[in-house]
């Protein structure tokens, strides 16, 4: 039995979850456009770019999860996944897993994603790991932070060894799936690189290594 981990944003989705979920919190008004939707739009362009800078972003997208109520942010996240995400999941993305779980392969994903942005939507996929950057929980509030260290480029090859010396698992046979070349420390770890509608960094990497180059669009 081999792991097949997959990205999340722009790889098993049609589009970015977690630049989704600020643009839905704009339109509910829970945040302020003029301030927060920038920045949503500043952070983005960064991670499209490789510049993010992970620990400036986590403040900023955390935020509103330790300025309300869980039961209101799980609320907004249920009609969210309704409105923004269930129209880019994608029909080759849900075959691809498939063909890796009759194969008996374990499933995973690996995102950058905030947990609490995440888990329903990895959930529609009928995957059970997620390793994603986790906010911190304490005394029944988010509070604005996160535990551990960020699920971020060289950060997912950290957690993912985590994990496996965890469970007593290794790489071997495995596969990745990512659009992102900001995923490149994790393609260069696994037997299985796979650039699926990739970025034009990414891109030009998986040619010259000659990494499978797919499309899930």
């Amino acid at each position: 039995m081999s792991l097949a981990i997959f990205d999340l944003d722009n790889t098993l989705l049609a589009g970015d979850s977690d630049h989704l979920w600020g643009e839905f919190l704009v339109e509910q008004q829970v945040v302020c456009k003029e301030t927060y939707g920038e920045a949503n739009k500043r952070f983005y362009r960064q991670y499209q770019e490789g510049g993010l800078d992970i620990d400036e972003f986590l403040q900023f997208s955390l935020r509103p999860l330790a300025e309300h109520e869980p039961d209101q942010l799980f609320a907004w996240r249920e009609t969210f996944v309704e409105q923004k995400i269930r129209p880019i999941l994608l029909q080759a993305a849900r075959e691809l897993i498939e063909r890796h779980r009759q194969a008996g392969d374990r499933l995973m994903v690996i995102t950058a994603t905030n947990r609490f942005v995440t888990e329903p939507i990895v959930g529609l996929y009928g995957i059970e790991l997620l390793i994603a950057t986790t906010p911190e929980f304490v005394d029944g509030r988010y509070t604005g932070r996160y535990i551990d260290i960020p699920s971020f480029q060289e950060g997912k090859v950290k957690l993912l060894e985590q994990w496996l010396n965890e469970q007593h698992e290794n790489l071997e046979g495995s596969w990745f799936y990512s659009d992102s070349h900001n995923d490149l420390p994790l393609l260069r770890r696994v037997d299985n690189p796979v650039a699926v509608d990739p970025d034009a960094k990414l891109r030009q990497v998986a040619l010259a290594a000659g990494w499978p180059v797919i499309s899930l669009r």
